[in-house]
């Protein structure tokens, strides 16, 4: 396969594009409060933070593994 000018310029444009739309994702689920549960840490003081999500993390990889299972199981 040829990985000319061509082919590198619209991998980057569809790279550019996913990472927009995972920005968008994000910042949605910030505003419906995904990152703020229960299970969510937050350290810090005056001039750092440090935020670690547990929770949010097993509640996207439960959501990501059954859509992925779905995917999986109406392909057969």
């Amino acid at each position: 396969m040829d990985f000319g000018p061509q082919q590198i310029g619209k991998l980057l444009i569809a790279i550019g594009t996913a990472v927009v739309l995972l920005g968008l994702l994000f910042l949605l689920l910030g505003q419906l409060g995904l990152f703020k549960l229960p299970g969510d840490l937050q350290f810090g003081s005056k001039n750092w933070r440090i935020f670690i999500p547990i929770t949010s993390c097993i509640i996207i990889s439960i959501i990501l593994t059954l859509i992925f299972w779905l995917i999986n199981y109406l392909r057969r």
